[in-house]
């Protein structure tokens, strides 16, 4: 086994040991936001590589994190029950809304707007709804006086780090898994040329449905987890465009067609985030969405593949050279 294939166990190994040896909390803070909404956005790229270009994962990611709150605080329902229905609630919710648009053959723009249209739903229906939800307000799952086990609430921070990096390592997994199948080529094929690929035999709808649902299946578990680690959540932290802008945002900055890209976008919206709320406090507020703005449009025209996506580029090429 050569150093190349090692890598990958040494980093495993690194980042397992890092909590025990560095356990500064608000570092390991820090690490458990990039880790989940790492797996958030590896959630989006899994349709976004394909051209299934999404602005409706805010509404998925608020249907996990709501739902999962919202029936431990009214019927009891411990997050280990709760987390798998609202993931179910994602992936019917994204049935409902993409089974027609692929069987009528809506894609591109079309297709962006009619999920714009539900991430914009489900944010109202959350506001609208606020005796239960909170509305704007806010909504916090009760703390328990159990097991912390059973709801799903740790007050150590390496606890919810190594479940944010098991997370994350099953989200790469996921990515590799499609990757390595058949059901990528038949998606490549798609993206290419819809009326082709149904001439060589493939069930474009079924394709194209089967990704976007496990799509919703992920970005919703994502939810209910930063909605468990922070015990807080609202309409604009876990729900609506400016959530679904942010996947966009971080995925293609960091390189969409590369497994560890949306990580590497984690790393860069998690810290412009930071820099933002300790420099400048409540004067950036709706800062970080402005910047993501400017950067997406700079990115797009000059470095489409994201920063990962080019510098492999650069080394195959340097290598070929």
């Amino acid at each position: 086994m050569n150093i190349r294939q090692l890598l990958p166990w040494i980093a495993g190994a690194a980042l397992i040991t890092l909590p025990f040896v560095y356990r500064d909390p608000y570092h390991l803070h820090i690490l458990i936001l990039i880790l989940i909404w790492s797996f958030a956005y590896t959630s989006w790229s899994m349709m976004g590589r394909f051209g299934l270009v999404s602005l409706g994962h805010g509404g998925f990611m608020g249907v996990g994190a709501y739902v999962t709150a919202l029936l431990w605080n009214h019927l009891g329902v411990s997050p280990w029950i709760g987390i798998p229905i609202a993931m179910v609630a994602a992936a019917v919710l994204a049935m409902i809304v993409a089974y027609p648009c692929f069987r009528f053959r809506i894609t591109g723009h079309y297709f962006v707007l009619v999920t714009l249209a539900l991430s914009g739903i489900v944010l109202q229906v959350i506001t609208a709804t606020r005796d239960y939800t909170g509305g704007s307000l806010g909504y916090t799952p009760d703390r328990t006086k159990g097991s912390q086990l059973w709801a799903l609430q740790f007050d150590d921070k390496v606890t919810w780090y190594l479940i944010a990096l098991g997370v994350w390592a099953a989200g790469l997994a996921i990515w590799k898994w499609v990757d390595r199948s058949m059901d990528r080529y038949a998606l490549e094929a798609i993206s290419e040329d819809e009326d082709a690929a149904a001439a060589a035999g493939v069930n474009v709808t079924w394709e194209k449905l089967k990704i976007t649902v496990i799509s919703a299946l992920m970005t919703a578990l994502a939810g209910a987890l930063y909605c468990q680690y922070q015990m807080f959540i609202s309409p604009d932290t876990v729900s609506g465009i400016a959530v679904s802008l942010q996947m966009v945002f971080a995925v293609i900055v960091g390189g969409l067609y590369v497994s560890l890209g949306p990580t590497v976008g984690a790393i860069i919206t998690i810290l412009l985030a930071e820099t933002l709320r300790i420099g400048f406090g409540t004067k950036a507020v709706g800062w970080d969405n402005l910047v993501y703005g400017v950067l997406l449009v700079v990115f797009i025209i000059f470095l489409p593949k994201g920063i990962l996506g080019s510098i492999i580029d650069r080394v195959k090429a340097a290598r070929r050279a």
